[in-house]
Formats: structure tokens, sequence, C-alpha cells
């Protein structure tokens, strides 16, 4: 009844945000007025995150219905105020802070279909909730028992060493949720530009890069400025796993390409790639991974908690509310249905801050809480903002904050201050053991991470169409990233909706901005702790002089465009990879010698030459996945009968954009760049 209650008083507050006459330029009436805003507004967002929290921690029809009905609420809530805020010559006001407050109002996303149909906007919501509900409740069934993405299958990823039992759960997972969201994510998308259009955008790529306060062409180029300067550490990285790999599965499972199948990289996406520490780590020196210390130690997720917390105020940083732990879902519930993905909430009323995870107890889950609670104590640090600036200052920042605390926390320094590593091994062996682990987390993301948005982006603008959404999806992991499917994967399936992002919404590019931005900052909090050794054995716990520099950048939330908030805490305005590049440089040495003789990239031939390409070179075809030298009959059963299907295999297609001008051969890059 208390959701009832509360969606209701939300409804009764819409359009309680006064009138203004028609273009009013008096800002003292303009400054009153967001203040009323700022209050209706906090309700409105509290009710809504409320219904969404129930939902998420409590998946059944009911809360289903109640979320979509709040979200309906609030969007019809940010329309009305969107129109009565532009109602206010807000362009030409001499105060910059009231001039940005408003631009955030005016701004409102998707919900911005509902000014042109409200029955459309009714239908994205509905798409939006049904796919996240078929992500949620996905489950991969044999001999009568059935297996949950979290902990079931991403264990299975992460443990067995099982070449088929990996491919079983591999196709199992995008079988049972991708195939099932494409129905619905093809007119998902159509709406979603159609939004996009009425928030005076040219398509929903644009509307999402507004974030970041730059041109979308401009943020387009310095994204992919970033991924081609770090390529080179990635190709090292990849040739060198590729050739552990080979060592433990057998060279007849690898194409001749130099792709790596993508179930055998230890996790279900293929993003990160820290679970192979225990057979590619090159000396035998003590693992960096404190799993088994944990769980000997009798670790719970309500520990890995305090862990985490004693880290942040350790810095001089806030403590976790007590509502913070009364409310939070920390563990998995084990009789009813939820949304596992790990997320941080901020209802919006100043007070109440939740995280909602399904705690393992690994080392990896310990690093996803640090991350998580960075959000937190974003949430904490910037709660006194008015609403339209608690946010980050762009959405990397926000995902930044708790990796850079994370790159203290796992070094052996730190993990034997906390007693997870009884001794520490300092040595050149080890310190290459370990920058491996990181690299494997970090250098193994970068072109996951700039990927999923480039793919979206390319369905957005019509680039991509509907037919060929799993073949741009494989072309793009083929040629960025150096996989491929271990079987071939029908056109019609729709892979990219196996990953939690893609049915969710979520855009993507935050997280590779995020992996260049904590290394950045973390180069500059070291230096304020006075650590002068090498960076990648920084530990900036219990400096109090690095917690105030970076509360001071965390309370102006997105007060101000990120280059500026930038600048306040690393002396620059410019996003930069020279920080991620001198932490990992002495691994970069080690791995250009260790791989000397070795092949370094994949074949890419068949990828377009430039960025004008809108034909196939010569000789183009479809293709197939690369030959691993295994055979349908050996896999698994229940393959949907990928034999037969349409294939996608190791091609880059047609009709590529800038973003793909990185598959030529030889790694030559166009001068239209």
């Amino acid at each position: 009844m208390t959701n009832i209650r509360s969606i209701l008083v939300v409804a009764v507050l819409i359009g309680t945000v006064r009138m203004i006459p028609v273009k009013n330029s008096d800002e003292q009436s303009a400054q009153k007025w967001y203040e009323e805003y700022n209050e209706r507004a906090q309700e409105v967002f509290y009710a809504n995150t409320i219904a969404a929290w129930k939902y998420n921690t409590n998946i059944t029809n009911e809360t289903q219905a109640a979320q979509i009905f709040a979200s309906l609420v609030t969007a019809n809530f940010s329309i009305e105020a969107a129109k009565n805020a532009s109602n206010y010559n807000w362009q030409q006001f001499t105060n910059a802070t009231l001039k940005r407050l408003f631009s955030k109002v005016t701004n409102i996303g998707s919900d911005a279909l509902g000014k042109v149909d409200q029955a459309k906007l009714k239908q994205l919501k509905e798409l939006a909730s049904e796919m996240e509900t078929i992500y949620s409740e996905g489950k991969v069934c044999r001999n009568n028992t059935c297996y949950s993405l979290e902990p079931d299958l991403t264990r299975i990823m992460a443990q067995s060493r099982d070449y088929n039992e990996l491919l079983w759960a591999w196709i199992g997972w995008r079988d049972q949720v991708g195939e099932k969201e494409r129905s619905k994510y093809i007119p998902f998308v159509t709406l979603l530009n159609e939004a996009a259009v009425a928030n005076n955008y040219s398509n929903a790529a644009d509307d999402w890069i507004s974030s970041y306060d730059m041109p979308s062409e401009e943020f387009k180029e310095l994204m992919f400025g970033l991924y081609r300067e770090l390529r080179p550490l990635y190709q090292e990285l990849h040739a060198y796993v590729r050739r552990k790999l080979k060592e433990e599965y057998g060279v007849d499972k690898f194409p001749s390409s130099g792709h790596i199948p993508a179930h055998l990289l230890g996790n279900m996406w293929a993003q990160t790639w820290g679970n192979l520490l225990d057979f590619v780590q090159p000396y035998n020196r003590t693992s960096v991974d404190v799993t088994p210390a944990m769980i000997q130690q009798g670790y719970n997720a309500l520990r890995m908690f305090n862990v985490s917390e004693e880290f942040f105020t350790s810095l001089g940083l806030e403590k976790m509310p007590q509502s913070f732990w009364d409310n939070s879902m920390i563990t998995k519930p084990a009789n009813r249905s939820v949304v596992c993905h790990a997320s941080a909430w901020d209802f919006y009323n100043q007070k109440d801050f939740r995280i909602k995870m399904c705690t393992d107890i690994t080392m990896e889950d310990l690093i996803t809480i640090h991350h998580e609670m960075g959000h937190i104590q974003y949430f904490l640090q910037y709660k006194d903002q008015p609403v339209s600036f608690r946010d980050g200052a762009n959405p990397g920042f926000h995902e930044a904050v708790g990796d850079v605390l994370a790159l203290s926390v796992s070094t052996p320094g730190h993990l034997k201050k906390i007693g997870l590593l009884k001794t520490v091994q300092d040595d050149y062996e080890a310190d290459i053991n370990y920058m491996l682990s990181i690299a494997l987390d970090k250098i193994a993301f970068l072109p996951f991470g700039y990927l999923m948005d480039a793919y979206r982006w390319s369905i957005f603008s019509e680039e991509t169409k509907m037919d060929d959404f799993n073949t741009k999806w494989w072309q793009l992991r083929e040629c960025l990233q150096g996989i491929s499917p271990p079987l071939s994967r029908p056109k019609t399936s729709f892979d990219a909706g196996a990953k939690y992002h893609i049915p969710a919404n979520v855009p993507y590019i935050r997280y590779f901005v995020s992996f260049i931005l904590q290394f950045q900052l973390h180069e500059k909090l070291c230096e304020v702790a006075n650590q002068t050794g090498p960076l990648h054995k920084c530990d900036i716990y219990q400096s109090k002089e690095a917690g105030a520099v970076l509360g001071d950048m965390l309370k102006l939330g997105s007060s101000k465009p990120w280059p500026e908030a930038l600048e306040i805490i690393t002396g620059t305005s410019k996003l930069s990879a020279s920080s991620l590049v001198k932490y990992f440089k002495p691994l970069i040495d080690w791995l250009k010698a260790n791989n000397t003789g070795h092949r370094v990239g994949w074949d890419m031939d068949t990828c377009p030459f430039s960025a004008t390409t809108t034909a196939p070179p010569s000789g183009h075809s479809t293709g197939t996945v690369p030959s691993s030298g295994q055979s349908t009959e050996s896999g698994p059963t229940g393959t949907n009968g990928l034999s037969t299907s349409t294939s996608i295999g190791n091609s880059c297609g047609t009709g590529f954009s800038l973003i793909l001008v990185l598959c030529t051969v030889k790694y030559t890059f166009s001068p239209y760049i």
C-alpha cells in the first residue's frame, strides 16, 4: 500500500510546478521557479525510484506494472517541467549556474516521446521492462537442473576449464535470452529514436552523447582517438593470452585467423579476463587472487561491504548511513526473482542510498563492491546540490570513483594490510604477475567498452539495419576485439542482448571513459598522498589529503562541465591515456619481449579500408566462423540448428563508419580520421 500511496501523491503533484509567462527573462523569478521545481522533483523522483527498487528486488507482474506506471507519471512530470522551463529565455541568462540548471531541466531524454504520443511512451516503457524481465529471469537448463546467470552460469564461465561445458553455457545463455529480446528490441529502437527527435536530437546516439557536454561527432572522434592510442597494448595482451589458451585447450580449438573463441576467456561476454589468471600467470609467485583467503577466513557479503566502507572512511570520506545497511540488498534472495546485476541507487531524498547486488565470495566481487560503493560515495558527496546537479561530472566520472580506490585495494601491499595476503613478494617477477592480473581486467576491457556503444550508435543512425543486428555485433567483436563465436551464429539471433546493458538500455561508453579516467585520477591522488614509487604499487589508503582532493571534486556533482571538474583534481582539462600507459609500462615492455617471434593481432583483411568505404573490398563474402577444429557433433546439443542457419563469421562487413577504420590490413590508419 505504501507504494500505491506514493504513486498517488506523485500523480497529484503533476502540473503543480507553476506556469510561467511566455519567454520570461527575469532571472530572479527563474530562480524561484527552479526552487519550487527542485522540491517537487525530489518527491516525484523518490516515488519513481521506490517503484523501480521494488520491481528490481522482487520481479512480479504487480511490481512490474507499478514500475511502469510510476515511470510514466515521472515522465509526464518531466515533460511539464521542461515545457514550463522553456517559457523562460534561459539561454540568455547571465547566471551560468542557473542557465546550466535550466539546460538540464529541459533535456528530458526518452521521456520527450510523451510530448508527441503518450501511447508510444507507454509502449517504450513496457518494452524496456519486458526486456529486463527476460534477462533477469533467464535460465539455462540441462538434466532437469536450471541455471541462472548469477551465480550459476557466471561461476561456470569463471571456473570451468571444460571446453564443451563452457560452450554449453555460452550458447545456452544467448539462445535463452538474446533471441527472446530481439522482437522487442526492434520496435524499442524505433521508439527510442522518435523520443530523441522529440528531445531535439537527430537520433538516440546524439541524445545519449549530450551528457558529455560535447558535439556528438567531436565526442566520437575523442573516443576513437583514445581507443586507437591504446589498441597496441590490447594486441600484445591478446597475443599472450591466446598462446596460453592454446596450451590449455589445444591448437585445434582455435581458428587460423588469430581470433580467440569467445567462450574461453573466463567471462560470459569476454569483456574481462581476470578469471584466467591461474594459468596465464607467468611466474611461480603467490597469487594475487585472494578468493581462497576470503573463503578460508569466513568472509560473507556484509564483511566485504564493511571492508570497502573502511577504505572510504580511511580517506576522511563519508560513512554509509544506517539506512544503507537497513535497506540494501547485498545477497541474492532465495525465494523470489530479482535483477541481480549490481547497481547503486540514489533515492533523491538526500538520505536514502542503496546497493542491489547478488554478492559471491570472490575477489572479483570485492572489487565490484568498491565500484558500487564509489557510486554511493558520489551520491553522499553531492546530495546537497540541486536535484539537476546530482549526477557525475559526466557518466564516466561516476563509474571511475570506486575503481580508483580499487586500484589501491588490489595492490599486494594493501591486501597484506587487511590480512588477505600473508606476505608480499617484492621483485620484478611478482610485479609482472600483479600487473598482468590488473591488465586482464583493465586492458582486456577496452575494446569491449568501446564497441558496445559503437554498435548501438550504428543502429540508432540506421547504418545497421534490423536484419543485420547480429551480423554487425560479430563484425565489431571480430574486428575490434579479436574474438569470434565458437560456433556459427544465426543471423536472426540477437547475441548483443545477452549483455545486461543492451536490454536495460544503459549507455556503455561511460565505462570506456572510466577505464581511462580512473588511471588519470589515480596518478594525481598518489601524488597528493606522497606515494613516490611505481604507479602500480601506489596505495592511497588512509591518506586524508587524497580524500580531501577527491571529495572536493565529488561535491560538484554535474554543476560544472566535466573538463573543469577534471582540472580541479588533475590540473588538466584533457582526458588522457598517458597515466594508463605509464601504469602498465613495465608489463607492456615484458609482453612485447615475450611475444617476439609469435603472431600479434588477427586477420582483418576483409575489414574496410577507409572511413569512406560503402562497399566490401573485392572478394568479400559473408563468411563463416573460422575453423576451430571442432565439429558441431563434439559440442552440446540444443544449438537451435546453428549449422543450417545463415552464419556469421570472420568478416567485417560493409557500410562501416569511422569506428571501423582500424579494421585494415597491417593496422594502417585512414587519413580521413
